[in-house]
């Protein structure tokens, strides 16, 4: 049934709703069981272009400073290769470095660390949270976006991939380097396994747009129920 349907990137009016949800405001919705990851996954997915069992993978020793710029380390998907993606600043202003010493802190290893595998698989469980199923509802639901539009056409959390790749496309052909965006996007167009510009890769990702500047974690860990 699914296979017909085709993916797209959500508009702009979409990308708002989804980064002003519930997730990011300061109430909490009833009956929500709060998760870290569902404040950061799907922003992380939104500026970095990656899977969410990707997300679902990366370890503190992901994050690598390569010339003074902090990167993620994908390399957990099958399909699509290993890749080096700078933090956007948008993250770190959301609070990504207070997270990470609180992982650390913690002692988890596994920067998701609440979000558990599903039949070996992180993107299970994100799945169900962000598109529902059956008769459960979705954060997408919850925010009103349709899964499925007039055209047939759906959206799910891959579709923050698609979103970043138009701008990431963009940006790139105007640095003159179709490289960096197909390296960004881990295609095995990219020939080589390492780009060695790490500060032209960075000054693509930091003009992916900034969709809500005011969210914080730590807004969302004080979040007051209803």
């Amino acid at each position: 049934m699914k296979t017909h349907l085709g993916r797209r990137p959500f508009s702009a009016m979409e990308l708002h709703t989804l980064y002003n949800g519930y997730i990011y405001s300061d109430f909490k919705v009833a009956r929500e069981q709060a998760k870290h990851w569902h404040f950061w996954l799907p922003l992380i997915a939104y500026y970095t272009g990656a899977y969410s069992d990707e997300i679902g993978c990366l370890t503190l020793d992901d994050l690598e400073i390569k010339n003074d710029i902090l990167c993620f380390n994908f390399h957990t998907h099958g399909k699509i290769k290993a890749r080096l993606v700078p933090v956007h600043k948008a993250l770190i202003d959301a609070g990504l470095n207070e997270f990470i010493s609180f992982v650390k802190a913690q002692n988890h290893h596994r920067l998701m660390f609440d979000l558990p595998a599903k039949s070996g698989r992180y993107s299970e469980k994100v799945r169900i949270w962000f598109t529902g199923e059956g008769e459960r509802a979705g954060y997408l639901q919850k925010c009103a976006i349709p899964n499925v539009d007039q055209l047939g056409m759906k959206t799910a959390i891959s579709s923050l991939r698609l979103n970043f790749e138009q701008q990431v496309r963009i940006y790139a052909l105007q640095a003159n380097s179709k490289e960096a965006f197909n390296y960004l996007l881990g295609f095995n167009e990219y020939t080589h396994s390492r780009f060695s510009d790490i500060a032209l890769l960075n000054a693509v990702i930091q003009q992916v747009r900034v969709i809500n500047p005011q969210l914080h974690w730590q807004r969302f860990t004080q979040r007051q129920s209803h």
